[in-house]
Parts: structure tokens; sequence; C-alpha cells
């Protein structure tokens, strides 16, 4: 995971909502699992002690009572609520593969709900919560990516997706980390046009993220490498003019003046 974020402030508000609507409801329980296998009860006392296994911090449990209300009483009202708070409880519980699934089968059976787009935002915090070190595959980080855009796109102006751009940008650093991880390890391996593809892809991609100047710089070595002074003397020059006081512009003046004293690096 990259962050730790505020995420679940906004999804326990959200469902804050949906719970105090059934408070009047809510009832003592028994206090094992035997509790979700399947017994017939009327929808309101099912809902009810699904709600207070999730007040008691018993998240697993609670996801599985929430979706024995949903099998029980398909038509009623409180199966589409308990859709959701199914997958709040799973995403609480750090199950996020059911998390997804009950999510994604809410909007298939209410893609017009109001509540949709708390659906989409969960499924996108989802991915999120999943990314990975940089040193391993990121289908999930892009994975993440989509469903954030997604979530910016249909929902623009709310909170959920004034969350969603500040993900975005997290998860776009990442991307431009991996590709800085893979283009390190071919410029060790003397594989300069490899690393230089990588490197570019930083620059032309991610152009905003905090790897760019490292980037720019690692394309003055590869073209150098390549014997290609005057585009790294480009690059050089461009890391000159964004980045006049970074570490990595001082290292490429040092590189242009000592293996292209012909050119300049500013």
């Amino acid at each position: 995971m990259i962050v730790n974020n505020p995420s679940r402030i906004v999804l326990a508000a959200t469902m804050l909502a949906a719970l105090s609507l059934t408070s009047a409801c809510a009832s003592r329980t028994g206090g094992n699992r035997a509790e979700t296998a399947y017994v017939a009860r009327d929808v309101e006392s099912l809902y009810a002690a699904a709600k207070e296994r999730l007040d008691k911090g018993d998240i697993e449990v609670a996801g599985a009572l929430f979706d024995e209300v949903e099998r029980q009483h398909p038509y009623s009202p409180w199966a589409r609520r308990a859709q959701l708070m199914s997958a709040f409880s799973y995403y609480s519980a750090k199950d996020y593969t059911k998390a997804v699934q009950s999510a994604q089968r809410f909007l298939s059976i209410h893609p017009g709900n109001k509540d949709a787009g708390y659906a989409f935002y969960l499924v996108a915090l989802c991915y999120y919560e999943q990314i990975s070190d940089v040193s391993r595959d990121q289908k999930i980080t892009q994975q993440a990516l989509t469903a954030l855009n997604d979530v910016v796109r249909r929902y623009p102006g709310t909170r959920y997706s004034t969350d969603a751009r500040l993900k975005i940008d997290l998860v776009n650093d990442h991307l431009a980390g991996k590709e800085m991880d893979i283009g390190r390890y071919y410029e060790r391996a003397g594989r300069w046009l490899a690393a230089d593809v990588r490197f570019r892809k930083v620059v032309d991609r991610y152009q905003n993220t905090s790897h760019t100047d490292e980037a720019m710089f690692r394309l003055v070595e590869t073209n150098l490498a390549l014997g290609l002074p005057e585009e790294a003397q480009k690059y050089a020059a461009v890391l000159g003019a964004n980045y006049p006081g970074s570490v990595w512009y001082q290292k490429a003046y040092a590189l242009m003046q000592h293996y292209a004293p012909g050119t300049k690096a500013s």
C-alpha cells in the first residue's frame, strides 16, 4: 500500500447515515459465529443482528449476516441497504475481494441509486489499498487508477471525487516509481536503449510526479552511453530550466562537462 489515508473516515460517515435508520430495530443477538448459518429470520431482526456485529467490531461476521439479509429477503428495501453494508464490512475487514463483489453486485442491480457513487468509490478504495511495492507487478495499481478515474468522471464535485483526485496523483507517482525501478535495472545491466524507453515514459506520461527530475538525469546518462551527446544536452538543458536547484541537475551538469565538454548543460 502506498499510504495510509483518511478514506475510511469518508466511508464511515456515509455508513452512519444508513446505520442510523436501523437504530430503532436493533436488538441483542447471540455471541458466536454460528449465527451466520442459515436460519430463516424476519428482515428487521436479521439486519439488526448484522448491525450489532458491525458495531462490536466483528466485521467479518457482520458482512456474512448482511449477505444473509439479501439472500433471505432479496426483494426487501433492506436488501439494497444490506448490499452496501456488506461491502463496507468486508472492506473494513480487509477482505477486498468480497468487498468489491458486494459493491459491484449493488451497482449491477441498482445502477441509478443515490448511493451508487459510494459503491464506485468503495471499489476504487479496495484496489487502492492493495497497491504493492514498486518491485512487484502493478496490475492492481492500474485497476486502482482506472477505478479512481471512474469516480472522478461519474461524480465530479463530490467528496468521493475530491479524495479520488488526491489518490490519482499518488497512484501516478507510484507508477512512475515502477518505471524508474525498471529503468535503473536496465541501466545497471548496460541495456541503455531499454532504460531510455522507461525514463522517457516517466518524462512524457508522469511529468508531474516526484520522479521527473531523476528521469531527466537518467536520460542524460543513457544518451551519453548511446553516443548521443546532443540528446543528452537537450535533457540536461530541460532539467536545468525546470529543476535548477535539483541535485539531479548538478549531477547532469557534471556529467556533461566530463563526457561532452563541447556542449552545455544549461
